[in-house]
């Protein structure tokens, strides 16, 4: 059977003889190669998103599920998803092993086929739902026996790999397959194949919100106010948007109603009425 590319050599030997600058240099050069990768699934990537944007509208949320590296990267971005969009429980990020897994290795949590469903089970997944397995090789059991479970429950699914003709990729309805090459170190997925996993992840979850929404021109009008610098940009964005000129107004506009959103409209109604 033919190695995946994931598991190839790397294009590059004697890495342990080769100086700092070197190496860096090496790693860089392969690093720019994965933007190229990715534009090439961009139409999956559309309809994916397309998807998650028509079952959120409907009250559906959008389950992230990988082991490792790759759960890791789905957990990351779900988090990211209500302080700078202000918007909870849609994106979910579940991993092998669970929570515990995000800073240790759990040992066979991801070989699994059931254990990938079980996790979900206690959101009560349904039709509305996405499934999004991400498995740089295609092939970890906790992906691959979700994503049939999921389908044949009626969920959309979707999948991001690094590896042609796998069995995640088989197993999904929207298979997103980014192939980029043998990595830097052989077979450490973290790298070339991580990368191109974020990217894919922060397209589907940015341009998912911004369709749904949470973006007016390029800021983002319902994210949390938790710290000093979101509030002085918050003030700016309602500022810029409403012509106020005094900074404390637009501060306490933004602090009384608790978004971007929020603040400006109520200063347009209140400055419609006079």
């Amino acid at each position: 059977m033919e190695k995946r590319t994931t598991e190839q050599s790397s294009l590059y030997d004697h890495l342990d003889r080769m100086s700092t600058g070197e190496l860096l240099s090496a790693i860089n050069t392969e690093d720019r190669t994965v933007p190229v990768a990715v534009a090439g699934a961009i139409p999956q990537i559309e309809r994916l998103v397309d998807g998650i944007v028509e079952r959120v509208s409907r009250g559906g949320r959008v389950f992230y599920l990988g082991a490792g590296t790759s759960g890791r990267l789905g957990v990351v971005d779900a988090s990211e998803i209500p302080p700078t969009y202000g918007v909870r429980d849609v994106f979910i990020g579940l991993m092998a092993g669970g929570d515990k897994a995000m800073r240790n290795a759990v040992e066979g949590a991801e070989d699994s086929l059931t254990g990938g469903w079980e996790d979900m089970l206690p959101f009560n997944p349904g039709p509305d739902d996405v499934l999004v397995g991400i498995a740089a090789s295609g092939t970890t059991p906790y992906v691959i026996g979700a994503l049939d479970t999921a389908r044949s429950n009626g969920l959309l699914t979707g999948c991001i790999t690094c590896n042609e003709g796998s069995p995640a990729a088989a197993a999904a309805e929207i298979p997103i397959v980014v192939v980029v090459g043998p990595e830097f170190v052989t077979g450490s997925t973290r790298m070339k194949a991580g990368t191109a996993q974020k990217l894919v992840l922060n397209m589907i979850s940015t341009a998912s919100m911004i369709r749904l929404g949470h973006v007016k021109g390029s800021k983002m009008i319902d994210m949390q106010l938790t710290n000093h610098k979101l509030v002085d940009r918050g003030t700016r964005m309602i500022m810029e948007e409403t012509g106020i000129e005094d900074y404390d107004y637009a501060r306490s506009l933004l602090l009384g109603h608790g978004s971007v959103r929020e603040a400006v409209m109520f200063h347009q109604s209140k400055t419609s009425r006079v």
